[in-house]
């Protein structure tokens, strides 16, 4: 049994789960209800990481305990509890985060740019994209999104188009692979115009994606900055 070739397995991760929960998890569900002795000789671990793992499934609310001959017996509960994990997170979410606003917009200054590093910390940027509700603006697009985050690129797109939010596309001449859309419209610039970067406006932020083999983005909040590049995108869109 080769939990790790699983890809419940890594999806399970992006859930943060850690690797030692997603192998008791996955193995509690293929041999069913067991004892820690077994479910660690299963899983490979030793019974310390074993316990530690199952007290955490516990609190997620899937795996539950019963008592049997004085000895605990650990069950593992219907998947779908990890949904209702994660709604009543969301739903401690909602009840702060008004307040959490509040202290924020008296934080906030009137120039701020910030550094995100790796794909959580562009998935970040992604995410600010759709909370902010608006159409956007992209520019020097060589389809790295797609490549470097084939997992979170469709999920993204799922949700730009429930949200119905529309983008401007500049590409390169040549390196199109897809027709305009209700939701994408692509125009082009000269074929020798090649980009490691992608630049994309939205609300009043700007954010320079930095497609490296560690990527990175840097945002930029200002909205005099915003508006000069909308400005110059507009220009260009029209010329294109």
């Amino acid at each position: 049994m080769d939990i790790y070739k699983q890809s419940s397995f890594r999806d399970l991760e992006k859930l943060n789960f850690t690797v030692n929960e997603s192998k008791v998890y996955l193995t509690l569900l293929q041999i069913g209800q067991s004892y820690a002795g077994k479910i660690a000789k299963e899983a490979q671990l030793d019974r310390s990481s074993t316990y530690n793992a199952l007290r955490t499934l516990i609190d997620r609310g899937v795996v539950s305990t019963i008592f049997e001959n004085k000895r605990t017996i650990y069950v593992p509960e219907d998947p779908k509890k990890i949904i209702d994990y994660y709604k009543e997170k969301e739903e401690v979410a909602k009840r702060i985060i008004p307040n959490l606003q509040k202290q924020f917009s008296y934080s906030k200054k009137s120039t701020i740019v910030k550094k995100f590093k790796g794909y959580k910390g562009l998935k970040t940027i992604f995410q600010d994209i759709l909370d902010t509700g608006e159409d956007y603006q992209m520019l020097g697009s060589e389809g790295m999104f797609g490549k470097l985050m084939p997992y979170y690129a469709p999920i993204f797109s799922k949700r730009k188009k429930r949200q119905k939010l529309k983008n401007k596309v500049l590409i390169r001449k040549g390196r199109k692979t897809k027709s305009n859309t209700k939701y994408t419209e692509y125009k082009e610039v000269p074929s020798d115009v090649e980009s490691n970067v992608t630049i994309n406006i939205y609300g009043d932020k700007v954010a320079i994606f930095i497609w490296e083999e560690n990527p990175q983005v840097i945002l930029i909040e200002n909205e005099q900055v915003r508006k000069t590049l909308h400005d110059y995108f507009d220009f260009i869109w029209e010329k294109a």
